[in-house]
């Protein structure tokens, strides 16, 4: 990632072309938007880009201040305290922005000793680190050794496997990002290149990493092929490779060999504690480990609302659980499976508690654990202990999907709408199967009145929806999500196509019908078809879901009707005398 980010209106791409190169020679990578790769989300390239820049120089002229663009690319700056302002036209900054020191560059002429230009390299010094003249003769030094793990190619010929291949991928960025002298690209900006032909060299430039990994993995009955090659990002050549043709009982044994090989490759030192954290997989049991990355893809991305997705979970992660009593993770998972079974379908099982205590047990630094039991307590009414829960499972892993998407369901339910934007988009981020948390983003950024952040979401929720409707054409819970995004894109014809299809293929999933109706209220604006379709869902409804559709903004729209204020107030009578429990 570079350090430097410019922000600019398209009438001052000259100078920012000026300022961009003034940098450049002064030894800062610097990134401008004529760098967006073809293959990847504007918006997503934009963001990323944003959040990894010490420094972001905004140019500001009459037309900036007008841009949308330009102004919520200062404000993100302004909050991460990386705003650098320059006025090119004279223009002063518009508000707030107006508070902040601004140097001008009317008539820079690319002098960088001028007083403007030294106010700006002053501030880009102090925030991204001074460069010295040797630094800048020889061009941006490279930092300490850093790789992407490109997502490992499932060659098993069965689809159903890719499960396996991600989460081999996943576990060697895992490793890879305990080695203390080496950086290692996030999951999440790494998965953007699956399914993609990419030249290495370009991934390179791209994510600006000296190294890049990549492989493939091939799964039959009880045996495993990977293959692996590290390549040096800049002249595209092999520094090592390797292939391994074991049984599946060595995965652990290969994924083990695949880090320290690497390490060795880059003459990197591995510490001992580093080593001893590589080495722990929460469980030593393949076919355990096996399992449970099977039951988290049907969490993932499966049928949210089908009791049946909820019931195989729970099947799954008892027989991984049965392989090896101690692995704590496949413990979370079946707690959060029980308290779905349980609280929002009805079934006669554990409500998910003992299960959750069993993994904190086993690993009282399990972030996943924590976020299942901050779930139950919110869902309890008892919100100070779950926001206590939810903010420890935050500080032991901020990078978990998991825990930022109980985040975000958590805050969100209590009318925190602007936080839970961000944990659904962070929870967006680093699960590119993901199709539930996208949708989410898309209601809480048309709450909040962003209509492009929305559209933006929006667009990443249909292509998600849309591959997951491939793999299971009657996953109702992706048609709702899918039908509310295409309405917030203005295709309102193929989203009424979708609740059509929704209602035909899975009437019965409680949680699609309500999302149909935020669709009808929010995007589409038909306010009865939302009342019918809310009328059976609030019929059933748990005292939590109907906490939940009172702080939804999506009924904003309907709700002083009488109509509606009348299905809430039954619905928590109702609810009240059951058992209160959580959905």
């Amino acid at each position: 990632m570079s350090e430097v980010f410019v922000s600019y209106a398209r009438s001052s791409e000259a100078q920012a072309k000026q300022v961009a190169e003034a940098l450049r020679s002064s030894g800062y990578g610097v990134w401008l938007d004529d760098d967006l790769p073809a293959h990847r989300s504007y918006s997503d390239v934009i963001e990323e880009q944003l959040k990894s820049a010490k420094a972001v120089v905004v140019i500001w002229s009459a037309d900036a201040a007008k841009s949308q663009w330009v102004r919520a690319e200062a404000d993100a700056a302004r909050e991460a305290g990386t705003l650098v302002q320059v006025s090119m036209d004279g223009s002063v900054p518009p508000m707030p922005f107006n508070q902040i020191q601004c140097a001008n560059l009317g008539d820079w002429d690319g002098d960088v000793d001028a007083p403007g230009w030294r106010k700006v390299s002053g501030s880009i010094s102090a925030l991204a680190g001074p460069r010295t003249s040797a630094v800048a003769e020889t061009g941006p030094a490279r930092s300490r050794c850093s790789v992407c793990v490109l997502p490992f190619v499932n060659m098993s010929g069965d689809a159903e496997q890719e499960y396996f291949s991600d989460g081999i991928s996943e576990d060697i960025i895992t490793d890879l990002s305990k080695v203390s002298a080496l950086s290692v690209t996030a999951r999440h900006t790494a998965f953007a290149f699956k399914g993609k032909t990419v030249r290495v060299p370009q991934v390179a430039r791209e994510l600006n990493v000296t190294h890049v990994l990549e492989g493939s993995v091939r799964k039959a009955g009880g045996r495993v092929r990977i293959t692996a090659q590290l390549i040096d990002g800049a002249a595209g050549d092999h520094l090592w490779a390797e292939r391994y043709d074991r049984d599946l009982t060595n995965i652990f044994a290969i994924q083990d060999e695949i880090s320290a090989a690497i390490v060795k490759a880059l003459k990197l030192k591995l510490l001992p504690e580093e080593k001893k954290a590589i080495e722990n997989r929460g469980t030593h049991s393949a076919d355990a480990y096996d399992l449970y990355l099977m039951a988290r893809q049907y969490w993932v991305s499966g049928n949210d609302g089908d009791g049946r997705r909820d019931e195989i979970i729970l099947r799954i992660c008892r027989q991984a659980t049965d392989l090896d009593p101690n692995y704590a993770q496949a413990w979370a998972l079946m707690a959060l499976a029980q308290m779905v079974l349980r609280f929002r379908h009805g079934k006669t099982v554990d409500d998910g508690m003992a299960a959750a205590e069993r993994a904190l047990a086993l690993d009282p630094k399990l972030a996943e654990a924590h976020a299942i039991k901050a779930r139950y307590l919110s869902d309890e009414g008892r919100h100070k202990e779950a926001n206590v829960e939810i903010e420890t499972a935050l500080q032991l892993d901020p990078e978990s999907w998991e825990v930022n998407r109980e985040a975000a369901r958590l805050t969100f339910k209590e009318g925190r709408i602007d936080e839970a934007a961000q944990y659904f988009r962070k929870a967006t981020e680093l699960m590119d199967t993901d199709y539930y948390d996208p949708g989410l983003l898309v209601v809480c950024y048309t709450a909040l009145g962003d209509t492009e952040k929305a559209k933006s979401a929006a667009e990443i929720t249909v292509a998600r929806a849309e591959r997951a409707l491939a793999r299971d054409p009657s996953n109702g819970a992706a048609l709702g999500h899918g039908a509310y995004s295409l309405a917030c894109l203005g295709e309102s014809e193929r989203a009424k196509q979708w609740m059509n299809r929704a209602l035909l293929v899975d009437p019965e999933n409680p949680i699609m019908r309500y999302n149909l109706a935020c669709a009808l209220t929010t995007q589409l604006k038909d306010h009865e078809a939302a009342l019918e379709m809310l009328e059976p869902y609030l019929a059933t409804a748990t005292l939590s879901q109907v906490t939940y559709t009172e702080a939804d903004p999506d009924m904003d729209g309907i709700r002083d009707d009488p109509r509606f204020q009348a299905l809430i107030a039954a619905a928590r009578r109702r609810a009240s005398a059951g058992d209160g429990a959580a959905a």
